[in-house]
Protein backbone atom coordinates (compact mmCIF):
# COMPACT_ATOMS: atom_id res chain seq x y z
CA UNK A 1 0.00 0.00 0.00
CA UNK A 2 1.07 3.61 -0.53
CA UNK A 3 0.38 6.87 1.33
CA UNK A 4 -0.51 8.53 -1.97
CA UNK A 5 -4.23 9.12 -1.74
CA UNK A 6 -6.78 9.38 -4.49
CA UNK A 7 -7.85 12.77 -5.79
CA UNK A 8 -11.53 13.55 -6.28
CA UNK A 9 -13.83 16.50 -6.80
CA UNK A 10 -16.74 17.22 -4.47
CA UNK A 11 -19.97 19.10 -5.17
CA UNK A 12 -22.65 20.25 -2.76
CA UNK A 13 -25.88 21.11 -4.58
CA UNK A 14 -28.52 23.22 -2.78
CA UNK A 15 -27.63 21.69 0.59
CA UNK A 16 -29.64 22.68 3.68
CA UNK A 17 -29.73 21.50 7.26
CA UNK A 18 -32.61 22.48 9.51
CA UNK A 19 -33.17 21.85 13.18
CA UNK A 20 -36.84 22.63 13.58
CA UNK A 21 -37.31 26.22 12.42
CA UNK A 22 -33.55 26.96 12.61
CA UNK A 23 -31.60 26.76 9.35
CA UNK A 24 -28.02 25.92 10.33
CA UNK A 25 -27.18 25.68 6.61
CA UNK A 26 -29.52 27.35 4.15
CA UNK A 27 -29.52 26.22 0.49
CA UNK A 28 -25.82 26.46 -0.35
CA UNK A 29 -23.90 25.09 -3.34
CA UNK A 30 -20.12 24.53 -3.30
CA UNK A 31 -17.87 23.01 -5.96
CA UNK A 32 -14.47 21.72 -4.81
CA UNK A 33 -11.98 20.96 -7.56
CA UNK A 34 -10.00 17.75 -7.71
CA UNK A 35 -6.72 18.05 -5.80
CA UNK A 36 -7.49 21.46 -4.29
CA UNK A 37 -7.10 22.68 -0.69
CA UNK A 38 -10.39 24.37 0.21
CA UNK A 39 -11.17 26.01 3.54
CA UNK A 40 -14.64 26.67 4.91
CA UNK A 41 -14.19 29.87 6.89
CA UNK A 42 -16.56 31.81 9.07
CA UNK A 43 -17.36 32.96 12.60
CA UNK A 44 -18.98 30.75 15.22
CA UNK A 45 -22.48 29.79 14.17
CA UNK A 46 -21.86 30.37 10.47
CA UNK A 47 -22.56 26.70 9.57
CA UNK A 48 -19.06 25.61 8.58
CA UNK A 49 -18.88 22.64 11.00
CA UNK A 50 -22.36 21.52 9.95
CA UNK A 51 -21.26 21.58 6.30
CA UNK A 52 -18.19 19.50 7.13
CA UNK A 53 -20.39 17.07 9.08
CA UNK A 54 -22.65 16.64 6.05
CA UNK A 55 -19.62 16.05 3.80
CA UNK A 56 -18.31 13.43 6.24
CA UNK A 57 -21.69 11.69 6.48
CA UNK A 58 -22.02 12.45 10.19
CA UNK A 59 -24.93 14.86 9.60
CA UNK A 60 -27.80 14.07 7.24
CA UNK A 61 -28.87 17.02 5.01
CA UNK A 62 -32.46 18.19 5.22
CA UNK A 63 -32.35 18.93 1.49
CA UNK A 64 -29.91 18.86 -1.41
CA UNK A 65 -27.33 16.46 -2.81
CA UNK A 66 -23.63 15.70 -2.32
CA UNK A 67 -21.55 14.30 -5.18
CA UNK A 68 -18.09 12.73 -5.12
CA UNK A 69 -17.02 13.28 -8.71
CA UNK A 70 -20.33 12.42 -10.44
CA UNK A 71 -21.49 9.87 -7.85
CA UNK A 72 -24.33 10.77 -5.50
CA UNK A 73 -23.12 9.98 -1.96
CA UNK A 74 -25.80 11.93 -0.05
CA UNK A 75 -27.16 8.80 1.65
CA UNK A 76 -23.83 7.01 2.08
CA UNK A 77 -22.70 6.18 5.61
CA UNK A 78 -19.37 7.64 6.77
CA UNK A 79 -17.72 4.23 6.22
CA UNK A 80 -18.88 4.02 2.58
CA UNK A 81 -17.53 7.50 1.84
CA UNK A 82 -14.04 6.42 2.90
CA UNK A 83 -12.92 9.91 3.92
CA UNK A 84 -10.03 10.66 6.25
CA UNK A 85 -10.90 12.96 9.15
CA UNK A 86 -8.56 14.89 11.44
CA UNK A 87 -10.21 16.29 14.56
CA UNK A 88 -9.32 19.36 16.59
CA UNK A 89 -8.32 17.23 19.57
CA UNK A 90 -6.47 14.57 17.48
CA UNK A 91 -8.51 11.70 19.08
CA UNK A 92 -5.48 9.42 19.37
CA UNK A 93 -5.76 6.26 21.45
CA UNK A 94 -3.59 6.98 24.52
CA UNK A 95 -2.78 3.31 25.24
CA UNK A 96 -1.58 2.66 21.68
CA UNK A 97 1.83 3.50 20.26
CA UNK A 98 2.25 5.80 17.28
CA UNK A 99 2.53 2.77 15.02
CA UNK A 100 -0.57 1.15 16.48
CA UNK A 101 -2.59 4.38 16.12
CA UNK A 102 -1.61 4.64 12.46
CA UNK A 103 -2.38 0.97 11.89
CA UNK A 104 -5.84 1.24 13.48
CA UNK A 105 -7.86 2.31 10.36
CA UNK A 106 -6.20 -0.50 8.40
CA UNK A 107 -6.88 -3.00 11.17
CA UNK A 108 -10.62 -2.23 11.18
CA UNK A 109 -10.52 -2.87 7.43
CA UNK A 110 -9.17 -6.36 8.10
CA UNK A 111 -5.52 -5.67 7.15
CA UNK A 112 -3.06 -7.46 9.40
CA UNK A 113 -0.14 -5.62 10.91
CA UNK A 114 2.45 -7.42 8.80
CA UNK A 115 0.65 -6.63 5.57
CA UNK A 116 0.20 -3.02 6.67
CA UNK A 117 3.85 -2.52 7.61
CA UNK A 118 4.91 -0.95 4.31
CA UNK A 119 2.03 1.56 4.32
CA UNK A 120 2.63 2.47 7.98
CA UNK A 121 6.38 2.99 7.48
CA UNK A 122 5.79 4.97 4.32
CA UNK A 123 3.33 7.41 5.88
CA UNK A 124 5.47 7.78 9.03
CA UNK A 125 8.42 8.59 6.77
CA UNK A 126 6.30 11.18 5.00
CA UNK A 127 5.49 12.99 8.26
CA UNK A 128 9.02 12.43 9.66
CA UNK A 129 7.80 10.38 12.63
CA UNK A 130 9.23 6.92 11.93
CA UNK A 131 11.83 7.28 14.69
CA UNK A 132 9.01 7.77 17.22
CA UNK A 133 6.89 4.82 16.10
CA UNK A 134 6.98 3.12 19.51
CA UNK A 135 6.15 6.19 21.57
CA UNK A 136 2.77 6.68 23.23
CA UNK A 137 0.76 9.85 22.44
CA UNK A 138 1.39 11.17 25.96
CA UNK A 139 5.12 11.15 25.22
CA UNK A 140 4.72 13.41 22.17
CA UNK A 141 4.43 17.18 21.75
CA UNK A 142 1.22 18.72 20.40
CA UNK A 143 2.76 19.12 16.96
CA UNK A 144 3.91 15.50 16.91
CA UNK A 145 0.45 14.30 17.95
CA UNK A 146 -1.03 16.32 15.11
CA UNK A 147 1.30 14.61 12.64
CA UNK A 148 0.23 11.19 13.93
CA UNK A 149 -3.42 12.17 13.50
CA UNK A 150 -2.67 13.18 9.91
CA UNK A 151 -0.83 9.91 9.26
CA UNK A 152 -3.75 7.89 10.62
CA UNK A 153 -6.18 9.79 8.38
CA UNK A 154 -4.04 9.25 5.28
CA UNK A 155 -2.70 5.70 5.65
CA UNK A 156 -5.75 3.96 4.17
CA UNK A 157 -5.77 6.03 0.97
CA UNK A 158 -8.98 8.01 1.65
CA UNK A 159 -11.09 9.60 -1.05
CA UNK A 160 -10.83 13.02 0.66
CA UNK A 161 -9.09 14.42 3.72
CA UNK A 162 -11.36 16.44 6.01
CA UNK A 163 -9.75 18.72 8.59
CA UNK A 164 -11.84 20.02 11.50
CA UNK A 165 -9.98 22.96 13.13
CA UNK A 166 -6.79 20.85 12.94
CA UNK A 167 -4.38 23.44 14.38
CA UNK A 168 -6.55 25.28 16.91
CA UNK A 169 -5.20 23.38 19.93
CA UNK A 170 -1.60 24.45 19.23
CA UNK A 171 0.22 27.61 20.28
CA UNK A 172 0.76 30.41 17.76
CA UNK A 173 4.33 29.56 16.76
CA UNK A 174 3.63 25.84 16.34
CA UNK A 175 0.48 26.62 14.33
CA UNK A 176 2.56 28.72 11.95
CA UNK A 177 5.12 25.91 11.53
CA UNK A 178 2.46 23.29 10.86
CA UNK A 179 0.71 25.50 8.33
CA UNK A 180 3.85 25.23 6.19
CA UNK A 181 4.01 21.46 6.75
CA UNK A 182 0.35 20.87 5.94
CA UNK A 183 0.61 22.92 2.74
CA UNK A 184 3.73 21.00 1.70
CA UNK A 185 2.01 17.67 2.45
CA UNK A 186 -0.93 18.67 0.30
CA UNK A 187 1.32 19.53 -2.62
CA UNK A 188 3.24 16.25 -2.34
CA UNK A 189 0.11 14.11 -2.24
CA UNK A 190 -1.98 16.02 -4.78
CA UNK A 191 -5.06 15.05 -2.78
CA UNK A 192 -8.27 16.98 -2.12
CA UNK A 193 -8.27 18.63 1.33
CA UNK A 194 -11.35 20.25 2.89
CA UNK A 195 -10.53 22.30 5.95
CA UNK A 196 -12.68 24.11 8.53
CA UNK A 197 -11.35 26.99 10.61
CA UNK A 198 -12.31 30.35 12.09
CA UNK A 199 -8.69 31.59 11.82
CA UNK A 200 -8.42 33.94 8.84
CA UNK A 201 -4.62 33.96 8.61
CA UNK A 202 -4.49 30.17 8.74
CA UNK A 203 -7.12 29.89 6.02
CA UNK A 204 -5.46 32.38 3.67
CA UNK A 205 -1.95 30.96 4.12
CA UNK A 206 -2.83 27.34 3.31
CA UNK A 207 -5.79 27.34 0.94
CA UNK A 208 -6.23 27.33 -2.82
CA UNK A 209 -9.81 28.53 -2.35
CA UNK A 210 -11.91 29.89 0.49
CA UNK A 211 -15.64 29.56 1.07
CA UNK A 212 -16.77 32.24 3.52
CA UNK A 213 -19.93 31.31 5.38
CA UNK A 214 -22.25 33.60 7.29
CA UNK A 215 -25.51 32.65 8.98
CA UNK A 216 -25.68 29.37 7.06
CA UNK A 217 -25.14 30.92 3.64
CA UNK A 218 -22.15 31.37 1.33
CA UNK A 219 -21.14 35.02 1.55
CA UNK A 220 -18.37 34.78 -1.07
CA UNK A 221 -15.94 32.21 -2.45
CA UNK A 222 -12.72 32.33 -4.44
CA UNK A 223 -8.97 32.39 -4.00
CA UNK A 224 -7.55 34.07 -0.86
CA UNK A 225 -5.96 36.73 -3.06
CA UNK A 226 -9.23 37.46 -4.84
CA UNK A 227 -11.30 37.68 -1.67
CA UNK A 228 -8.78 39.87 0.12
CA UNK A 229 -8.30 42.28 -2.80
CA UNK A 230 -11.90 42.28 -4.09
CA UNK A 231 -14.33 41.60 -1.24
CA UNK A 232 -17.93 41.98 -2.30
CA UNK A 233 -19.37 42.92 1.08
CA UNK A 234 -18.40 44.84 4.18
CA UNK A 235 -18.53 41.56 6.11
CA UNK A 236 -15.93 39.85 3.88
CA UNK A 237 -13.67 42.92 3.83
CA UNK A 238 -13.72 43.15 7.62
CA UNK A 239 -13.53 39.42 8.27
CA UNK A 240 -10.44 38.84 6.12
CA UNK A 241 -8.36 41.63 7.65
CA UNK A 242 -8.37 45.26 8.66
CA UNK A 243 -10.19 47.74 6.46
CA UNK A 244 -11.23 51.37 6.55
CA UNK A 245 -14.82 51.90 5.42
CA UNK A 246 -15.73 55.17 3.71
CA UNK A 247 -19.34 56.24 3.12
CA UNK A 248 -19.59 58.65 0.20
CA UNK A 249 -21.98 60.25 -2.26
CA UNK A 250 -21.32 59.70 -5.99
CA UNK A 251 -20.63 63.09 -7.56
CA UNK A 252 -19.65 62.25 -11.14
CA UNK A 253 -18.26 59.67 -13.56
CA UNK A 254 -15.08 59.79 -15.65
CA UNK A 255 -14.76 56.98 -18.24
CA UNK A 256 -14.16 53.86 -16.11
CA UNK A 257 -13.85 55.88 -12.89
CA UNK A 258 -16.17 57.84 -10.69
CA UNK A 259 -15.91 60.47 -8.00
CA UNK A 260 -17.53 60.44 -4.61
CA UNK A 261 -17.58 63.10 -1.93
CA UNK A 262 -17.36 62.98 1.85
CA UNK A 263 -18.05 66.22 3.75
CA UNK A 264 -17.32 68.22 0.63
CA UNK A 265 -13.99 66.48 -0.12
CA UNK A 266 -13.78 64.68 -3.49
CA UNK A 267 -12.18 61.24 -3.96
CA UNK A 268 -11.56 59.18 -7.11
CA UNK A 269 -12.49 55.48 -7.36
CA UNK A 270 -11.43 53.01 -10.08
CA UNK A 271 -11.43 49.24 -10.49
CA UNK A 272 -15.01 48.83 -9.24
CA UNK A 273 -18.32 48.60 -11.11
CA UNK A 274 -19.69 52.01 -12.07
CA UNK A 275 -22.64 53.21 -9.98
CA UNK A 276 -26.00 52.86 -11.69
CA UNK A 277 -27.11 56.16 -13.22
CA UNK A 278 -23.85 57.70 -11.94
CA UNK A 279 -25.38 58.67 -8.62
CA UNK A 280 -26.25 57.43 -5.15
CA UNK A 281 -24.34 56.48 -2.05
CA UNK A 282 -21.36 54.11 -2.04
CA UNK A 283 -19.42 52.23 0.59
CA UNK A 284 -15.71 51.92 -0.09
CA UNK A 285 -13.25 49.55 1.66
CA UNK A 286 -9.61 50.63 1.87
CA UNK A 287 -6.91 48.34 3.30
CA UNK A 288 -4.48 50.02 5.77
CA UNK A 289 -1.41 48.86 3.83
CA UNK A 290 -2.69 50.56 0.66
CA UNK A 291 -2.33 54.02 2.21
CA UNK A 292 0.91 56.01 2.01
CA UNK A 293 1.84 58.30 4.90
CA UNK A 294 4.25 61.21 5.13
CA UNK A 295 4.81 64.68 6.49
CA UNK A 296 4.21 66.39 3.13
CA UNK A 297 1.01 66.51 1.03
CA UNK A 298 0.63 63.33 -1.01
CA UNK A 299 0.92 63.43 -4.79
CA UNK A 300 -1.60 60.62 -5.15
CA UNK A 301 -5.06 61.39 -6.60
CA UNK A 302 -6.67 60.81 -3.19
CA UNK A 303 -5.12 62.60 -0.23
CA UNK A 304 -6.14 63.85 3.18
CA UNK A 305 -4.43 65.36 6.19
CA UNK A 306 -4.66 64.26 9.81
CA UNK A 307 -2.84 63.65 13.06
CA UNK A 308 -1.54 60.38 14.51
CA UNK A 309 -3.72 59.60 17.51
CA UNK A 310 -2.20 56.23 18.41
CA UNK A 311 0.40 53.79 17.13
CA UNK A 312 1.59 50.24 17.74
CA UNK A 313 4.94 48.78 16.72
CA UNK A 314 5.08 45.17 15.45
CA UNK A 315 8.73 44.81 14.47
CA UNK A 316 8.45 44.96 10.68
CA UNK A 317 5.56 47.43 10.64
CA UNK A 318 3.65 50.15 12.44
CA UNK A 319 -0.10 50.24 12.84
CA UNK A 320 -1.19 53.84 13.06
CA UNK A 321 -4.52 55.44 13.88
CA UNK A 322 -4.84 58.79 12.17
CA UNK A 323 -7.56 61.24 13.17
CA UNK A 324 -8.99 63.18 10.21
CA UNK A 325 -11.74 65.80 10.00
CA UNK A 326 -13.26 64.32 6.85
CA UNK A 327 -13.01 60.51 7.24
CA UNK A 328 -12.77 60.24 11.01
CA UNK A 329 -10.27 57.66 12.25
CA UNK A 330 -8.18 56.03 9.52
CA UNK A 331 -6.01 52.98 10.17
CA UNK A 332 -2.67 52.86 8.32
CA UNK A 333 -0.12 50.05 8.13
CA UNK A 334 3.38 51.29 7.31
CA UNK A 335 6.75 49.59 7.00
CA UNK A 336 8.91 50.13 10.08
CA UNK A 337 11.86 51.36 8.01
CA UNK A 338 10.03 54.48 6.85
CA UNK A 339 12.52 56.78 5.17
CA UNK A 340 10.47 59.96 5.60
CA UNK A 341 9.92 60.11 9.35
CA UNK A 342 9.61 58.22 12.61
CA UNK A 343 5.90 58.11 13.51
CA UNK A 344 4.94 59.81 16.75
CA UNK A 345 1.62 60.42 18.46
CA UNK A 346 0.18 63.86 17.63
CA UNK A 347 2.39 64.26 14.54
CA UNK A 348 0.66 65.96 11.59
CA UNK A 349 0.68 63.69 8.52
CA UNK A 350 -0.72 63.36 5.02
CA UNK A 351 -2.33 60.20 3.72
CA UNK A 352 -2.63 59.20 0.08
CA UNK A 353 -3.95 56.32 -1.98
CA UNK A 354 -4.50 55.50 -5.64
CA UNK A 355 -8.02 55.24 -7.15
CA UNK A 356 -7.75 51.45 -7.56
CA UNK A 357 -6.39 50.84 -4.04
CA UNK A 358 -9.91 50.73 -2.65
CA UNK A 359 -12.97 48.70 -3.65
CA UNK A 360 -16.71 49.34 -3.51
CA UNK A 361 -18.44 46.83 -1.23
CA UNK A 362 -22.01 45.94 -0.37
CA UNK A 363 -23.23 47.27 2.97
CA UNK A 364 -24.32 44.59 5.43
Amino acid sequence: MSPEIRSHSLSLKSISKRYGSLAAVDDISIDIKRGSFVTLLGPSGSGKSTVLGMIAGLVQPSAGKIYLDDRDITDFSPERRDFGLVFQGYALFPQMTVEENVWFPLRVRGIRRGAAREAINSILDLIQMKHLAQRLPGELSGGQQQRVALARALVFNPNLLLLDEPLSALDKRLRADLQWELSALHRRLGATFVNVTHDQEEAMSMSDDLVILRDGKVEQSGSPQQLYAKPESRFVAGFLGDANFIHGEVSGTEADRFRYTVKGRSFLQAGSPMPKDGEGRVLVALRPEKISIGTEPSSRPNSIEGRISDLKFYGASYYLQVATDVLGRVMVKAAADLADFAPQVDAQVWLGWSPDASVVVRAD
